[in-house]
């Protein structure tokens, strides 16, 4: 099995033509790699697009959910030593979390109303988004209004830290009982709560210790360090004429210093030959960060009863919404790719980031994918299923 590069070559100029020209996106980076061989690489228009600063190849992304998987293989590299089960319940390392209960009705302001949830909430739970979380920036419940409320999630603003979520997220009803349904949430916020409660070590340190220095992961982190912010890419959201505003200016990022809330579900940054790296180790087990069998684990559906994300999801916002995709322990997973609409691979695994960045894995083509851009929401463009398309039509 080969990629045929003439059709490759038609990436660039299709990114350029549709997304660059028009103002819908500010640069595009793509990476294709088989077998640990490169066989596409293109870099097009702007880090900042207002000074014309180009795009590069060692630009800093924010990332956002494609740390999620970084932090939930550094739980698993926990559950392989005997720290933990992915079946313990939660409150065994949160105590504070034993008597959570469901949310039946009312509002933070005037008071819950809630019932005990069917079973307790356990470690599977947080990895593959079953817990009962939510986000704040979902709209459709009142539990996702006391989330904005409390600014329990959020990233780049105020004094948030990771202690203080998991103080206020004892005092709020979940969602759902734990196991019910899917709802992308601050889920992974948690993992990275339990990897510092277990390991003895702050989350931030832990991950550099185990995964980004092993791996070479020399430009990733929970802030652009000093002396390189001007590798950092603005970030862009689209307007209702069809362009682009800025979101959040390069100059004056609140990435640029250490943040107050250091996030698993959404907080690094990285750069193409950094998230290349780690995707890599995980498709080749080298440098070793988990053994095969267990990332076979977390790279299977574990959606109760081996549904997909259309028939078990709450959530009004996920990475991943089509049919035919199960979700794992931080990944999603395709599961059955005729009902994608997609050409691809069922076994295949992947998760994108709010500013549009994705990335996927396919063990049957020896395949590694990586996307790079900064345009927030995700949901914009169809820009991810059009790349799966085209570089799956380079398979020989």
């Amino acid at each position: 099995m080969s990629l045929n590069p003439d059709r490759l070559a038609r990436i660039a100029p299709f990114l350029k033509e549709v997304y660059l020209d028009s103002g819908r996106l500010p640069g595009a980076l793509v990476k294709v790699m088989q077998r640990g061989e490169t066989v596409h690489s293109s870099v097009q228009g702007f880090a900042d697009v207002a000074s014309g600063r180009p795009l590069a190849e060692d630009t800093i992304f924010r990332i956002y959910s494609m740390t999620k998987p970084i932090a939930s293989i550094a739980l698993m590299m926990l559950v392989e030593e005997g720290r933990l089960q992915i079946d313990d319940p939660v409150h065994r390392y949160i105590p504070a979390w034993k008597d959570l209960r469901v949310y039946q009705s009312g509002t933070i302001k005037t008071g819950w109303q809630t019932t005990a949830p069917k079973r307790p909430m356990q470690v599977i739970d947080l990895l593959r988004h079953t817990a009962g979380l939510t986000y704040g920036f979902q709209l459709n419940t009142n539990v996702d209004a006391a989330y904005r409320r409390l600014g329990i999630g959020e990233i780049e603003k105020g004094d948030m830290t990771l202690a203080r979520m998991i103080e206020l997220l004892a005092t709020l009803p979940l969602e759902f009982s734990p196991g019910d349904w899917w709802n992308y949430s601050v889920a992974t916020d948690v993992v990275g709560w339990l990897v510092q409660v277990i390991s003895g070590q702050p989350f931030e340190d832990f991950i550099a210790e185990r995964i980004f220095r092993p791996l070479g992961m020399v430009d990733t982190g929970f802030h652009v360090r000093e002396g390189q912010g001007h590798r950092l890419a603005t970030c862009y959201h689209p307007t209702r004429a069809g362009g682009m505003a800025v979101q959040d200016k390069a100059e004056t990022s609140a990435f640029l210093k250490p943040p107050s809330f250091i996030s698993g579900g959404g907080g690094l940054l990285s750069t193409a030959a950094d998230y290349l790296l780690f995707a890599e180790a995980l498709r080749t087990g080298a440098p070793r960060l988990v053994g095969r069998k267990t990332l076979s684990l977390m790279t299977a559906n574990h959606l109760p009863g081996g549904k997909d994300l259309p028939q078990l999801s709450r959530s009004a916002f996920s990475e991943a919404a089509y049919e035919g995709v199960g979700f794992g322990l931080g990944f999603a997973t395709t599961t059955a790719v005729h009902k994608t609409m997609i050409a691809g691979n069922n076994g295949d695994y992947f998760w994108g980031g709010a500013a549009s960045t994705f990335f996927w894995v396919d063990p049957a083509e020896e395949l590694v994918v990586l996307f790079l851009t900064q345009l927030i929401p995700s949901s914009t463009y169809p820009v991810r299923r059009q790349l799966r398309t085209m570089i799956y039509s380079a398979v020989e």
